[in-house]
């Protein structure tokens, strides 16, 4: 009885995989640690530039003269805050082309607004960091885990071929084995595919919120530009 729950253990089947199905099952359990890793991150980094957007946006609509909430952003950066950098971005812009004489207003708008379209490119592209990996691992490793199980299987059928009896202990061994790749695959796929989901949504609407930000600070300028002007 004892020799019997050891040969169909866990570890026992997968030690008595084929050597692919081994490797299917390694590349697997990779991809699985790698994304959990690349979740936790992410999810961190989502987290905090979300806080560091709702205490900007507190000092911005503090009252706060942009000026001073400029030196005081660039002395002290905050490297989480992607509002910040898009607020730099577009009061820099809108500063340099004051200073040059003759500058139409509207260019000076048009300036600021590339200025902060660029700057919000950037963060975006900070914010979907690791996203392409998690959708990879997502849609890729029940179909890599399917591939070993198919092999396995195959394996399983060749051995029976060279057995006189067949019963189903001798076939369920390697049936076993074989459906373990599959249920890793699985166990890969599916915190990816959330995670993926999660921080997609999570991304999009931080975005949003960088763009809202955007089109009124414009705004404040616009009125800034054309009142000194007047």
């Amino acid at each position: 009885m004892e020799t019997n729950v050891d040969h169909t253990s866990m570890w026992s089947l997968v030690s008595n995989a084929s050597i692919l199905v081994q490797l299917v099952m390694l590349i697997l359990v990779a991809a699985s640690v790698t994304s959990w890793i690349m979740i936790f991150q992410r999810g961190n980094a989502i987290r905090a530039a979300r806080r560091a957007l709702d205490v900007f946006e507190e000092r911005f609509w503090s009252g706060i003269d942009l000026s001073k909430l400029y030196r005081q952003a660039g002395s002290n950066p905050d490297p989480d805050s992607g509002v910040e950098q898009i607020f730099r971005a577009g009061f820099k812009e809108f500063s340099r082309l004051r200073q040059q004489p003759g500058v139409d207003p509207d260019a000076v708008m048009d300036g600021v607004a590339r200025a902060m379209r660029v700057a919000i490119s950037r963060e975006e592209e900070k914010l979907e960091q690791s996203l392409p990996f998690l959708a990879t691992v997502g849609s890729t490793s029940p179909y890599i885990g399917l591939f070993g199980t198919v092999w396995g299987i195959m394996n399983s059928f060749r051995g029976l071929a060279q057995v006189q009896q067949a019963t189903l202990a001798t076939v369920a061994p390697g049936i076993a084995e074989a459906l373990i790749a599959t249920a890793i695959g699985l166990f890969a796929a599916i915190p990816a595919v959330i995670a993926y989901n999660r921080f997609s949504a999570r991304s999009e609407t931080l975005i949003g919120r960088y763009y809202t930000f955007a089109d009124e600070f414009q705004a404040i300028l616009h009125r800034k530009v054309h009142a000194s002007d007047d």
